[in-house]
């Protein structure tokens, strides 16, 4: 028999590294992920990806940021209107800034208007409650990446990497029964991914990213500049703690002196390093290492983080899971859980002092016509 709690939710995710919107259905009742349903996808046009790059860094109430905002709404609404039998949206907006030391953190979109527009009530605005209960704000994935552990009958602690923008890292401990457990989870930023390789192919070559690695894998790596950028104070912070797109500003710099392909090997290096040092916070090795996100199609990358890290690492497609999709997977999740008043954040993975629910509830029908 069907868990009555459980209901059809609809996940959508832009992530940093402006490839465009995913969304995906999930049948949960915000312990158990039941079903996994229809995807899709909308990448972002040339215009539209250098419009939301312009909004980088910006906040509420900047010049410019309705339109953008306006703009990320009508893109969302186009992706989403086609799933009909969603019964509820998990909308995670498009992050244009995150300063966690200053509680302050910036998901472009509104998902009072999205609830109108379609008709299903939204959840949105997650970070902001966690970071009110002294939490980074980020990661929010880990909950789902829990559920997911049980999902594929774990039976030992398995981490999980995503790779989009920015990287993190998910430690879970499936011997636990709930996720907000102490011990069950430990999370973080690992640091840069495919943002600044991204950058750099677009300034230096006009490409949105490298493709299959290609131009990564003729160069060679600085080393050097490797062993430079890991002595950031950042990478010897202990978790929680969290990044924003633009925290290093200075890498595409660090490279200018090199060429296309050098640059790119080193770039790349950097992301497979940053990953790599973040299995040290862990209490234990994982028995594996699940990739997810854009870096996983990267084989440069993945041959890097094979090389540099002390157990088994794997795109999540090995073990029976979506690596396109889990991010808009988990929105879909985490709003389930704030349906039903369960927390989306504890102080594993985003420091809170307490376990948090975070997310606001629009309905349809507030805005009058």
């Amino acid at each position: 028999m069907l868990n009555k709690d459980a209901i059809w939710s609809l996940g959508a995710m832009s992530g940093t590294s402006l490839d465009g919107i995913d969304a995906a259905l999930v049948q949960t009742d915000g312990h158990e992920i039941l079903e996994f349903g229809k995807t899709a996808y909308r990448p972002w046009s040339d215009q539209e990806r250098a419009t939301i790059a312009s909004g980088f860094g910006h906040w509420q109430g900047d010049p410019g940021i309705e339109d953008l905002s306006e703009m990320i709404e009508t893109a969302h609404a186009e992706v989403l209107s086609p799933f009909g039998d969603a019964e509820l949206i998990g909308f995670h907006g498009q992050t244009l800034a995150h300063d966690p030391d200053n509680g302050r953190t910036h998901q472009c979109g509104n998902g009072q208007v999205l609830a109108e527009v379609l008709n299903t009530p939204v959840v949105w605005d997650f970070r902001t409650a966690d970071m009110e209960m002294g939490g980074q704000g980020a990661p929010l994935a880990p909950f789902f990446h829990f559920a997911c552990a049980k999902l594929i009958d774990a039976q030992r602690p398995i981490a999980f990497l995503n790779l989009g923008g920015v990287g993190n890292l998910t430690w879970v401990d499936p011997s636990k029964t709930r996720p907000e457990e102490d011990g069950a989870l430990l999370a973080f930023d690992t640091g840069p991914a495919n943002a600044p390789i991204n950058d750099l192919m677009y300034s230096r070559r006009g490409l949105a990213f490298d493709e299959d690695g290609a131009l990564a894998s003729e160069g060679e790596v600085d080393e050097g500049l490797v062993e430079d950028f890991l002595q950031y104070d950042y990478f010897f912070r202990e978790p929680p703690k969290s990044l924003d797109r633009n925290d290093f500003p200075n890498l595409l710099e660090m490279v200018e002196t090199l060429d296309d392909a050098d640059a790119c090997a080193t770039l790349t290096a950097i992301a497979a390093a940053s990953a790599a040092r973040g299995l040290r916070h862990c209490p234990v090795m994982p028995e594996g290492v699940l990739v997810t996100g854009g870096g996983r199609k990267n084989p440069e990358l993945m041959s890097m983080l094979a090389l540099l890290m002390d157990c088994p690492v794997a795109p999540v497609e090995d073990a029976g899971l979506d690596g396109d999709m889990l991010e808009a997977q988990a929105f879909a999740y985490l709003a389930v859980r704030i349906k039903h008043g369960l927390p989306t954040s504890a102080a594993g993975t985003t420091g809170t002092h307490t376990p948090v629910v975070g997310g606001r509830l629009a309905k349809p029908g507030v805005i009058r016509r």
